[in-house]
């Protein structure tokens, strides 16, 4: 699995391409890590593009929903967008959908949690 980022603003995107599952959690959470540690101290929301990701298992949930709690522990917000259809109807199935801020497109996401960031988007 890969993982890019990039900032609009005051938010940080990550996004995972391809599968996250029980062979690639581990290496997801450590990958993440330095995602999360910087937004939480720097005070940037942080966003999951989920649209390269092609199939979530129940380890890979679990995965997110860790990193929701770190976030969420220390008042960091953690939103998800894009969803691909597969992982869209296993989060519905889980009602990870409900645990979630889960929004369609990245604009709305980022709209979610700041203006600046959504102009940032649009300029590219």
């Amino acid at each position: 699995m890969a993982l890019s980022h990039r900032n609009y603003a005051k938010v940080r995107v990550v996004a995972p391409v391809g599968r996250l599952d029980h062979d690639n959690c581990e290496a997801f959470r450590n990958d993440l890590a330095p995602h999360l540690d910087a937004c939480l101290r720097e005070g940037q929301a942080l966003i999951f593009d989920l649209s390269g990701l092609e199939y979530v298992s129940s380890a890979g949930l679990r995965c997110l929903m860790l990193a929701a709690r770190q976030a969420a522990s220390r008042s960091g917000r953690l939103v998800i967008a894009s969803l691909q259809p597969l992982v869209a109807e296993i989060f519905q199935i889980s009602r990870f959908n409900l645990v979630f801020d889960v929004f369609p497109t990245m604009r709305e996401a980022l709209a979610s949690v700041s203006s600046e960031a959504v102009e940032a988007f649009e300029r590219g």
